[in-house]
């Protein structure tokens, strides 16, 4: 069987934590920041965790299960 190859865009985009969590950032903050509000972009800024729902089908994109 031939090995199995992670999808650029995600290996891009997500993180491992050391405890096998998925690390993503939050949307919104590449452009059109000038109508939004420096709490907004301040809290835009933190790195969130990928949602429960969507964690099989980014780990299959990562090639981890």
């Amino acid at each position: 069987m031939p090995k199995l190859k992670t999808n650029s865009g995600a290996k891009k985009r997500f993180a491992l934590t050391g405890t096998g969590k998925i690390k993503r950032k939050h949307a919104f903050k590449s452009h059109i920041l000038t109508k939004k509000t420096k709490k907004q972009k301040r809290n835009l800024t933190h790195v969130g965790l990928v949602a429960g729902a969507d964690i099989s089908n980014i780990k299959k994109l990562l090639c981890l299960k």
